[in-house]
């Protein structure tokens, strides 16, 4: 898990907005992030500007799921939506996770349909709990194409 840690990190949005990845779960299924408080992340009201808490949130769900159900699916974030809580004062934390449960809901649905949205919420919290947004993430997977060459498996896989 240390490499698969390593590689969210040198992702682009993760790098340029400060958030890490600290915790992956062995079963791919639940993903931590942390926002820190520094120079790159403070807007000018000295807390944590909302495109940086965004871009720690964005990839999670969509990662989770488009390993589990594999390279015959499209998957991405179709659309989100932040309701701001309180300011960003210090770190702060995500923990995405999707249940072993809603995966086979999602295999089964898409058994019967070639599309599917999922909405998934999340929140970016301090080390106490306290919530500094509050975020509703749709992904949306879609079954590839006979035409559609097969995706290599993600880059992320174990």
């Amino acid at each position: 898990m240390k490499l698969l840690r390593w590689r969210f990190n040198r992702y682009p949005a993760y790098r340029q907005s400060g958030a890490r990845v600290v915790h992956i779960a062995e079963d791919f299924r639940e993903i931590t992030v942390r926002l820190p408080l520094n120079r790159s992340t403070r807007n000018l009201h000295g807390t944590i500007y909302g495109g940086a808490m965004y871009a720690a949130v964005d990839p999670l769900h969509a990662v989770i799921v488009a390993a589990h159900l594999g390279p015959d699916y499209h998957v991405w974030m179709k659309s989100a939506q932040i309701d701001f809580k309180r300011p960003g004062r210090g770190d702060l934390f995500a923990h995405a996770r999707v249940s072993k449960h809603e995966l086979e809901e999602m295999r089964e649905a898409l058994r019967h349909a070639s599309k599917l949205d999922r909405v998934f919420t999340l929140n970016l919290a301090d080390q106490a709990g306290e919530v500094a947004a509050h975020f509703t993430l749709t992904v949306h997977i879609k079954r590839r194409g006979a035409h559609e060459a097969p995706m290599e498996e993600l880059v992320f896989a174990r």
